[in-house]
């Protein structure tokens, strides 16, 4: 991903942040086959952390991927970025967004690894359902397993990237800011909201 340094997130442990606030990624192998899904981190697992997932057995990515280096992009918020926001021209329409890639090896689950990580995986963005045995029955959830392979990246290279409007002037970032957050676009509010928790492109520091 090309990043100039002064849009590059400062350090791995923000990238690691992002991916825990942002956990639906394209996942990437070497034939350019994508799929979509949400990847768990696992922070305190090899030298930088170990990305959790799995897919469909149906689905041939992650058996021809396995022992390969895959690459995952986490996308975060996102928006269209008008020249007549900022405070003066010449000026050129532009996007804003922040994202993060991730390169790793990737390595198969077996059966009962895999069960474990749907288990967390559902705790995470919806804790407590595991133990309804009304929707999640366990025979139910074990004949659902042999139709998944779980999956997981050995992070070996993570790449952060926060383009937010921040090098330009204090008056065109609060221009951009304030026209996000006055927008009636989810999309324009959540990239105001992220630039807000980041205290980057606000104007406010500038």
């Amino acid at each position: 991903m090309y990043t100039p340094a002064n849009l590059r997130m400062p350090n791995s442990a923000q990238a690691l942040d992002f991916i825990e606030q942002h956990g639906f990624a394209a996942l990437v192998s070497a034939d350019l086959t994508a799929t979509h899904l949400p990847l768990l981190l696992a922070r305190d697992e090899g030298e930088q952390g170990v990305l959790y997932g799995h897919v469909a057995k149906a689905n041939p990515q992650a058996e021809q991927a396995a022992g390969q280096t895959v690459l995952a992009v986490f996308s975060g918020p996102h928006a269209y970025i008008s020249p007549t926001w900022y405070a003066a021209g010449p000026a050129v329409p532009t996007w804003n967004y922040a994202a993060v890639h991730v390169y790793g090896r990737l390595e198969l689950l077996d059966s009962h690894a895999t069960l474990e990580l749907v288990q967390r995986l559902t705790e995470v963005y919806e804790p407590g359902l595991n133990a309804n045995h009304a929707l999640l029955a366990p025979d139910y959830v074990a004949r659902l397993n042999q139709a998944i392979v779980g999956f997981k990246l050995v992070i070996e290279r993570i790449e952060g990237k926060e383009k937010l409007g921040q090098t330009r002037t204090q008056a065109d970032q609060q221009g951009v800011y304030h026209a996000l957050v006055d927008s009636a676009h989810l999309g324009d509010q959540a990239l105001a909201a992220y630039m807000r928790q980041r205290r980057l492109g606000t104007g406010e520091d500038a």
